[in-house]
């Protein structure tokens, strides 16, 4: 296990919207696992915790101290600090990056706000509870019962790990942390829409407490000093809206070969136009488009050579042992050739979005939505005779709860403003079996998608990732086809040409049918390979296991050759980054090392593909 810093995981957790004045409340802090969810009846609130854990990694983690795979249907955690006297007169604001499932949390004694979700952050407002320069004492129950419906990703729902579902994540599993705000108003997350045709910048600007009286200023800049400012007044309208146009020679798009960023300094004003607030952003002017089977960066069509991440650690699980892991796995896709990747099952950290931004790489933002089947869950994976996994039962049913849409749009909120994320795509491998009639299941799905274009005009929406397309407005379709042989593949996709998509099993899943979208396949090869498995290991990928190495360079580059010179094919997926646990078909082993000759790899991606010779 690395060794950590004395504050692990010490950076600035939110690098789109950045205050100046932060204290961060990761390290040490006391914990318990309430096995019988019983802790508040038992007077947990008020009492010193048994054991101890290394926030922000969660229990299950290594990391963490803790090292508990087992259910763990409710843990708490305490923790006593002392807020900055210099803090006094303004508001303190307590965040939580991420905390899974539901939260709960008091302070001196008082509870000060409740949260559902495990992927989304959420903020209390301490300032009536807390006085600065004394001892603070905060405490957090998160519930979690793994075994009922709720959106948690590849987390199992069985005790042990089977086929893709891993480890389990209970509470705390981001940052933690404090900052003080203006008494009086202060601004809220922007909306930052980039508009390359006119070369300028629209900002939807939040303020807590809006007033008449306090006037709105934003400053966009680059290496050379201030290139355009507007001002716009509070209270003439709900939100101030304002343009920052991007002039002369300063107009610089935000590309995978140039992802530069321009910076913002956002500021509020009193009536004497003294700053009460600063924030400091950044902003990637560039544009997303269709163009018939094509989708554009900047009106060009990028082939989109995506890997499938999952964001999982040996160590940390969900967590990155540190920010240089977040980097790292960038850094290590686009080694392999792939100048993308979906994010998929997990709303991953802002920290990785903000270094995909600057290192230009695209990304589609994905929601954690499997586990929602609303029933009791079952055993879905499971070893057949000759040893393989086989998948049993679906991921989400016909009927599911539709609360997990909120979440969806928290996040959505959370990431807009990231110049990387070229793409959405709510949900994954969705299934609904009841095709007679329309269920809670087409409601859901409607809603995510409807959310998500309500939210967002500038990106395409795919309504799911694979199997179950209901949505008909969907902006793209795709299919997930891990068929092994390059030829049967080839003449899989070939019929595109004749406008016939594969689409995964419709008898079983129910899609409606393609009408002219582009399309890509969002999941693809995912080849076994892991020359450090012994016989006894649990090990599976795709199809059959390559007897050579030799060979699986052949499958790997036949399979990409394919859809690289398909021209009615805008990008593709391959699964994946990385072996996760038992699932052993990534680029690079768990750990990160090296598996492959990573020349080899990139070069079976580098041709130009069909669709980019337009």
């Amino acid at each position: 296990m690395p060794k950590l810093p004395a504050i692990p995981r010490p950076e600035y957790p939110r690098p789109q919207f950045v205050r100046r004045d932060w204290l961060c409340l990761n390290g040490r802090w006391q914990f318990e696992i309430d096995q019988g969810d019983s802790g508040l009846d038992r007077g947990l609130v008020t009492r010193a915790l048994k054991d101890s854990i290394i926030v922000p990694f969660c229990p299950e983690s290594k990391l963490s101290g803790v090292g508990n795979t087992d259910f763990l249907n409710a843990v708490w955690y305490r923790r006593e600090f002392t807020i900055p006297a210099a803090w006094k007169g303004q508001r303190i604001l307590l965040h939580f990056q991420a905390c899974d499932y539901d939260t709960f949390v008091w302070v001196n004694g008082a509870e000060v706000g409740r949260h559902r979700g495990g992927m989304t952050p959420f903020s209390c407002d301490l300032t009536d509870v807390v006085t600065p320069g004394k001892k603070t004492t905060l405490v957090v129950r998160a519930r979690d019962n793994a075994r009922e419906a709720m959106p948690a990703g590849k987390q199992a729902w069985t005790f042990e790990n089977a086929g893709c579902h891993y480890t389990r994540t209970t509470g705390i599993w981001q940052t933690v942390w404090l900052e003080p705000v203006p008494r009086r108003a202060h601004l809220l997350r922007p909306k930052i829409v980039p508009d390359v045709a006119n070369r300028k910048f629209s900002l939807e600007q939040p303020v807590h407490g809006a007033q008449a009286g306090l006037t709105y200023r934003a400053r966009l800049r680059d290496a050379k000093g201030i290139i355009s400012e507007a001002t716009c007044r509070c209270g003439d309208g709900f939100y101030p809206r304002l343009d920052l146009p991007v002039t002369g020679g300063n107009v610089r798009l935000w590309s995978i070969e140039d992802p530069h960023l321009y910076e913002l300094e956002l500021e509020l004003l009193d009536e004497s136009e003294r700053v009460i607030d600063t924030v400091q952003s950044y902003a990637g002017l560039r544009s997303v488009s269709i163009d018939g089977f094509a989708i554009k960066l900047n009106g060009r069509p990028v082939f989109q050579r995506l890997v499938l991440d999952q964001g999982y650690y040996p160590d940390g699980i969900l967590t990155a042992p540190s920010e240089a892991a977040l980097v790292r796995d960038i850094e290590l896709s686009m080694a392999a050739g792939f100048n993308g990747a979906r994010l998929h099952q997990k709303v991953f950290e802002e920290r990785f979005l903000y270094h995909a931004d600057r290192l230009g790489y695209l990304v589609w933002g994905e929601f954690s939505d499997w586990g929602l089947n609303g029933t009791a869950p079952v055993k879905r994976w499971h070893h057949d005779a000759t040893g393989k996994v086989q998948r049993a039962g679906n991921h989400n049913g016909p009927e599911f709860p539709p609360g997990h849409v909120t979440q969806w749009i928290e996040a959505l909120q959370r990431d807009f403003n990231h110049p990387s994320i070229v793409g959405w795509c709510p949900l994954n491998e969705s299934e609904n079996r009841v095709h007679e009639k329309i269920t809670a299941h087409d409601d859901v799905m409607r809603a995510m998608f409807l959310a998500t274009k309500l939210y967002d005009a500038t990106r395409p929406v795919l309504d799911v990732s694979g199997y179950c397309h209901r949505v008909p407005e969907s902006d793209v379709y795709d299919g997930h086809d891990y068929e092994q042989d390059p030829k049967k593949f080839a003449a899989t996709h070939a019929k595109l040409n004749r406008g016939e998509p594969f689409m995964n099993d419709t008898t079983l899943h129910g899609s409606i049918p393609w009408r002219g979208q582009p399309y890509f396949v969002s999941e693809f090869g995912g080849i076994w390979w892991n020359p450090r498995a012994k016989p006894t290991d649990a090990s599976w990928g795709y199809g059959d296991r390559p007897k050579t190495l030799a060979e699986f360079y052949r499958r790997f580059e036949g399979l990409c050759a394919v859809l690289l010179d398909h021209p009615r094919m805008f990008g593709y997926c391959y699964t994946q980054l990385t072996d996760v646990y038992q699932e052993q078909n990534g680029i690079y082993f768990f750990d990160r090392k090296k598996k492959y000759d990573l020349k080899r790899i990139r070069a079976a991606q580098q041709r130009v593909a069909a669709i980019e010779k337009r």
